[in-house]
């Protein structure tokens, strides 16, 4: 008995020590612009975005960069926040490239990652800003339905801005890189010869690298600290 009081007192002293320990040990900084796990996770990407930041893609044609301004659609901002952070947009391709209109991308690669993402839809965001040449926004099917697909903007169009399409940033450095991502491919199928949404999804890049070899992607993106 006195042995199994002893070795009792021993392991209360080892817990003590290291909670003060723990205590005293001083919190560790946390890089922002460092990128951090779980981007299959979507509940875990729900970090509040800084007032304005930036935003540097290295693709297959070049680097360009983007500079958000939350206000101008904080639901949007926030979303494209944690997916830079995340580290996300790797190896990302720009299905959908149509000469003087836009360049969009935001599928992910990996199907598992895609199905996770469908269902993790943000609020819709009032249109501030307007869809002028460099003007990053989030695409949408309607309301509601805003997910991790993007488009860029290559020419002005304002048009869209009565349609929903709240732009949240833009391009300030290499849009001649943005003009440059091949669009040979065109608008989707069924209504064009283009990749077909709904294989993308189910099939990721092994789809699109498979019968679209030529299409641009994203190698990587980063928060500019």
């Amino acid at each position: 008995m006195k042995r199994f009081l002893a070795a009792l007192s021993v392991c209360a002293n080892l817990a003590l020590f290291t909670a003060i320990q723990a205590k005293d040990k001083p919190a560790e900084k946390t890089d922002p612009a460092k990128p951090v796990a779980g981007f299959a996770d979507p509940s875990k990407l729900t970090e509040k975005a800084p007032d304005t930041f930036k935003a540097k893609f290295e693709t297959t044609k070049g680097a360009f960069t983007v500079e958000v301004t939350r206000s101008l659609a904080p639901n949007g901002a926030d979303r494209f926040y944690n997916l830079v952070k995340s580290g996300y947009f790797k190896d990302i391709e720009f299905f959908r490239v149509i000469p003087g209109f836009m360049a969009q991308f935001g599928v992910h690669g990996d199907p598992a990652v895609s199905a996770a993402w469908r269902p993790a839809r943000i609020p819709d965001d009032a249109v501030k800003g307007s869809n002028a040449r460099g003007a990053l926004t989030f695409a949408t099917a309607g309301p509601g339905t805003r997910t991790t697909q993007l488009f860029i903007n290559l020419v002005d169009n304002s048009r869209l801005d009565g349609m929903g399409f709240s732009p949240f940033g833009k391009v300030i450095e290499g849009m001649d890189v943005v003009d440059k991502l091949n669009g040979e491919y065109g608008e989707g199928a069924p209504r064009g010869s283009g990749p077909n949404q709904g294989r993308i999804q189910a099939e990721g890049n092994a789809y699109l690298k498979k019968e679209f070899p030529k299409l641009d992607s994203i190698k990587s993106a980063a928060l500019v600290p």
